[in-house]
């Protein structure tokens, strides 16, 4: 099928490009960006452009079957300084992109929504997707409103689609230097022989998937047909910072300085995914463990910074 993801060329949809080229599939990239860890991927047609270019979206989904909407222009540590931009570049362009998609007869929309930010503080744990939706930054509501209507696309005019939950996924060609991906940004600065900073005393939890298992599940999304439209997909353990500091010193065998930070108001103490509606429907369950998962993307940030 001809399959184009939206935001293909970020750390999530380079690894889906690998598995929908592996299956076979033709590939559409649409991005603002150039892949930052590797050169483009022959077999690969790429659209670089802006989200907001409505011109040139349309364009992209000419021909195409299945699309997956990973793009999103905020983060959930900033989403709060400006609310009508997340909302304008987000929600608004998303329904565009819906309305172009019933126009274009698309087969589905894999929406890649987050499995946190729209849960809010949870009133218990695991998480499961029934659970109540009460999201505590502007990037969580909007996650949630464009997810909102994807259903109401599905009711007016027939729209497939599904919508995925995931943790915090961690692996190769997530950037070491950014500000998201607490395992990846770790394992930088270990690398640089630079201390870590933590906020707080450590024991805030949360749930981390490996990209091979979070790509695994999203392909099942579009191969499996499910009773379902929304899935969490995590490796449904909870882990403290702490944990996983103890897991990374194993792996590199590195002494670590940790500066703790005051604890900021803002963070969730602890939160992971009940994942049993993924396994049940669409066959799906993780299968790298975290210490295998950290190790290969020790392999992956060390070959940077040497």
């Amino acid at each position: 099928m001809n399959m184009l993801i939206l935001g293909g060329n970020g750390f999530i949809g380079s690894h889906l490009v690998d598995r929908l080229l592996a299956e076979d599939h033709r590939v559409r990239v649409f991005d603002k960006y150039e892949e930052h860890y590797r050169k483009p991927v022959a077999g690969v047609e790429y659209c670089v452009g802006d989200f907001g270019n409505r011109g040139m979206l349309s364009e992209a989904l000419t021909g195409i079957d299945i699309v997956f909407h990973l793009i999103s222009t905020t983060l959930p540590k900033t989403s709060n300084d400006d609310p009508v931009f997340d909302v304008q570049s987000n929600v608004i362009e998303t329904i565009f992109l819906l309305e172009q998609c019933v126009t274009n007869k698309i087969r589905k929309v894999v929406f890649i929504s987050s499995g946190g930010a729209i849960y809010g503080n949870p009133l218990s744990l695991p998480i499961s997707e029934n659970c109540p939706t009460e999201p505590e930054c502007s990037y969580g509501i909007t996650k949630l409103a464009v997810e909102k209507y994807m259903a109401l696309f599905n009711h007016l005019h027939g729209l497939d689609y599904v919508v995925l939950r995931p943790s915090n996924p961690y692996g190769g060609r997530q950037n070491p230097d950014g500000i998201q991906g607490a395992i990846s940004v770790f394992l930088g600065r270990i690398a640089q022989g630079k201390s870590l900073e933590i906020w707080g005393d450590g024991q805030v939890v949360r749930d981390y998937i490996f990209i091979d298992d979070l790509i695994d599940g999203m392909y099942k999304a579009v191969s499996v047909n499910a009773l379902s439209r929304v899935f969490n997909l995590g490796s449904g353990i909870g882990h403290s910072l702490n944990e996983i500091l103890d897991v990374i010193r194993r792996v590199t065998g590195k002494e670590i300085k940790v500066v703790h930070k005051a604890k900021r108001s803002f963070d969730i103490p602890s939160i992971y995914l009940d994942i049993c509606r993924a396994k049940q429907e669409l066959s799906w369950a993780p299968s790298v463990s975290l210490e295998t998962g950290i190790e290969k993307t020790w392999k992956f940030v060390k070959k940077l910074y040497r």
